[in-house]
């Protein structure tokens, strides 16, 4: 089941480390199956305050993901990012394919009704 890793990331001033790792990037994710699904578009809060960019990656699975955060290859650019641009970056699992939302709202009341 596909994987995403979500980056909020905070405005910054743009800087050199920013534009090397974001050149760099790309070649991280190719081991790994990942690819830029959100990078950098605009977005359109609908409810509540949501400031900066939004990253999100795509990969086959969790593991994946888990593999490529960990890898050496992220690990070494990771900073150039780190250094300059505040935010939250969050690794999870999609739903599977078939996913149904009634089934979660049914075992939500069940929980509910049985305390």
């Amino acid at each position: 089941m596909a994987a995403y890793v979500i980056a909020h990331l905070q405005d910054a001033a743009p800087h050199p480390d920013v534009a090397e790792y974001i050149e760099r990037i790309p070649a991280t994710f190719e081991p790994y199956g990942g690819r830029f699904l959100v990078h950098m578009t605009q977005h359109e809060v609908k409810e509540g305050h949501w400031p900066g960019a939004i990253v999100m990656i795509g990969f086959p699975g969790i593991a994946e993901a888990r593999a490529w955060w960990g890898s050496p290859a992220y690990q070494e650019i990771a900073p150039l990012r780190s250094r300059h641009i505040e935010g939250d970056i969050i690794l999870v699992e999609g739903v599977p394919e078939g996913y149904d939302a009634t089934k979660t709202a049914k075992a939500m009341r069940e929980a509910m009704s049985a305390q």
